[in-house]
């Protein structure tokens, strides 16, 4: 285990009881700390109790209150990190995941390996945009400035609510202004796995991103790059 692991708190949200019994199984005896909740009004309730959990595993369908619902409300006031675990092949469930906030998603039925490495991968990207690294100087470039030593963004002075993983890419975007980045390259550096075929991940979180942005100034910053990615426009663009 690596040294910088600190044993990460995880909640699990889900119905399926055989399920979360074999996660926790799993997921403790790869050092983490599980909670489980087994239904959506029980997980909400925990997730906003004051408990500090590293991320949230939040399946779609379920009982007293979907997965949708429990992101809706508790995007409203945290911004824990949140992978989300959906059905096979449906691309709404995604996308809808995704629009709402959610950092990531995992088809069901998943290999453990490939959850344990999309948990470590969201992770590290929160807690780097959270901690910052102690000498990454601020970034201000065509209105837009954000601080990775407090992971805060705003646009000429009007503060952006995001989530990490929007942080990470508004970065990114930041670090590259004026040229083109790909969404492969921002698949690697933020999302942490390879761009899939057909995966929207990265156009819903640029989205996303870019209605943030569009609510607090009227100037385009964000560019799509047909086919090929996104770019942060520096005004004189």
């Amino acid at each position: 285990m690596s040294s910088d692991f600190h044993f990460q708190s995880l909640l699990v949200i889900d119905d399926d009881k055989e399920l979360t019994d074999m996660l926790s199984t799993y997921l403790e005896s790869m050092g983490y700390k599980v909670q489980v909740r087994n239904d959506g009004e029980a997980g909400l309730e925990e997730a906003v109790s004051g408990h500090h959990y590293d991320l949230i595993l939040l399946d779609v369908m379920m009982p007293k209150m979907d997965g949708f619902d429990v992101l809706k409300k508790l995007r409203a006031s945290h911004a824990t990190p949140v992978l989300m675990l959906t059905a096979r092949g449906d691309d709404y469930d995604r996308i809808l995941g995704l629009e709402m906030g959610a950092d990531d998603y995992l088809p069901k039925p998943f290999n453990h390996r490939e959850l344990v490495a999309r948990i470590k991968a969201i992770v590290r990207r929160h807690n780097m945009a959270a901690a910052g690294n102690g000498v990454e100087q601020d970034l201000l470039v065509n209105g837009v400035h954000l601080s990775p030593s407090s992971q805060t963004a705003n646009v000429d002075g009007e503060p952006l609510s995001l989530t990490s993983t929007e942080f990470s890419i508004l970065r990114l975007l930041m670090l590259h202004a004026a040229k083109r980045v790909t969404k492969e390259e921002i698949s690697l550096k933020v999302l942490g796995k390879p761009l899939q075929a057909f995966d929207r991940s990265i156009d819903m979180h640029v989205s996303n991103l870019r209605k943030k942005i569009n609510a607090v100034s009227v100037d385009e910053k964000i560019k799509t790059i047909r086919g090929i990615g996104y770019m942060l426009l520096t005004g004189s663009n």
